[in-house]
């Protein structure tokens, strides 16, 4: 007998043939209060902002415009993109696609500066996402920042952008590792200064539904606005988080296709999509197209050179072993698990692994890689690879060169070989025109 059923495989018409297969006895019902919005929620879908920051992606701007018009005929409700100030090809890339005409609204995702919310103005974006990091963690090995001057500038960073008209969600980042009073003081603060939304971030992936549930039931009872949620997969809860993210009242729930992103990822869209079909049928079914998920997930897969799981289980049946079946996103062995790419990530990683690691890689007798070949690098992971390579550079020799890897990087993808050559050339350089002085 299959799960959905009570026994009786066919309608008597006692009850005019309503709910077939769904008997009140279901386990997969979901329990519902109040606050619950399993029935009414919201996809803020981050493959071309989240997902860029997974290992192999690299997104010309052909397949940008690709993904977003298949996010779009999909049915998601907001798109978001990579900061316009990560590159010049970020900016033109996020003004071309809020161009385009589609029914979704297209977000970025920047940090808590004047700076970067006035550059996502200029691309002409439907709303700005603005994240800082407030647990101990991010506030000493990353930005340095007090949790007094996280709220007065974040209030008039949101001040700013609620004069230019766009909506504007502002999240925390390591919500479940931060102290709980300082957070909910932000965030009442916040939401009186009439933000659309509020965020939590499970950034490390270590929350469980347990926790998640507590944290966004508390946070309902402080704040009017919308709740987002945004949960890692680095031990393999996303999905059931968000879930329980829904049931405590959040509205919105970041997602990317296959779940691709930092590390091991996000929420994916379509284990969401199975998770809530199961749950509440007639809102998916009514409002997502489904049918459409394959493709979806078929044209991301291509974009970022991963073997779709089908193919890979035929490959591995006829030419190798068994082991390499491990989906690239798996918890811990998935060969995208402790990799950074993000220019934040890979600062915070380089003075303290914890910031972004709840497991230690060690244990399990592996080991970290932070990723410069791309255009969302930072010149911290830079100056540690020039370590790495013995090169002498100053702080603002490091910063010019990963200037140029950013540029090179917004045309083509770039192996560490070829990071490694751009390092070599230009300490030479550097070196030659010593010599010429004297």
């Amino acid at each position: 007998m299959c799960a959905g059923c009570s026994g009786n495989s066919t309608d008597n018409g006692i009850n005019g043939g309503a709910v077939r297969h769904r008997p009140a006895s279901s386990p997969y019902q979901s329990v519902t209060d109040y606050l619950s919005n399993v029935n009414n929620f919201k996809i803020i879908e981050s493959t071309l902002r989240e997902g860029e920051q997974f290992a192999n992606a690299f997104f010309d701007t052909q397949t940008k415009v690709a993904i977003a018009q298949a996010l779009d005929s999909f049915g998601v409700d907001y798109i978001e993109l990579t900061s316009p100030v990560a590159s010049e090809k970020s900016f033109k890339d996020c003004q071309l696609i809020c161009s385009l005409g589609l029914k979704a609204k297209i977000l970025t995702h920047v940090r808590c500066n004047m700076e970067d919310a006035k550059a996502a103005v200029a691309t002409g974006v439907d709303g700005v996402d603005l994240v800082i990091g407030t647990s101990s963690f991010l506030r000493e090995f990353s930005h340095g920042k007090s949790m007094e001057y996280i709220q007065k500038t974040a209030i008039e960073v949101i001040e700013y952008l609620k004069g230019e008209g766009v909506e504007v969600r502002f999240s925390s980042e390591d919500s479940f590792r931060s102290d709980l009073v300082d957070l909910l003081s932000l965030y009442k603060a916040v939401d009186a200064a009439g933000v659309q939304r509020v965020g939590i971030a499970d950034t490390v992936g270590g929350a469980t539904p347990r926790m998640v549930y507590d944290l966004v039931r508390t946070l309902r009872g402080v704040v009017h606005c919308d709740i987002e949620t945004h949960f890692h997969d680095d031990t393999g809860c996303a999905v059931a988080n968000a879930h329980a993210a829904l049931e405590a009242g959040a509205t919105h729930i970041d997602t990317s296709v296959l779940g691709i992103g930092e590390r091991n990822g996000i929420t994916p869209l379509g284990a969401l999509m199975a998770r809530m079909v199961v749950t509440a049928p007639e809102y998916v079914k009514s409002k997502y197209k489904l049918r459409e998920l394959k493709a979806l997930e078929v044209l991301v897969a291509d974009a970022v050179q991963i073997v779709r799981r089908a193919e890979l289980f035929l490959f591995v049946l006829l030419f190798s072993p068994l082991s390499q079946n491990i989906p690239f996103n798996n918890p811990v062995t998935g060969f995208c698990a402790f990799t950074h790419k993000a220019g934040i990530h890979a600062k915070a990683i380089l003075n303290n692994p914890s910031t972004y690691e709840i497991i230690n890689p060690e244990d399990f007798g592996l080991s970290r890689y932070v990723s410069i070949s791309s255009r969302i690098t930072g010149w911290n992971a830079v100056k540690s690879r020039v370590d790495q390579l013995g090169l002498e550079m100053t702080d603002d020799q490091v910063k010019e060169v990963t200037a140029k890897i950013k540029q090179l990087a917004d045309i083509r993808p770039l192996a560490i070989d070829d990071t490694d050559s751009i390092l070599r050339s230009f300490h030479a350089e550097q070196v030659e025109g010593v010599m010429a002085r004297l």
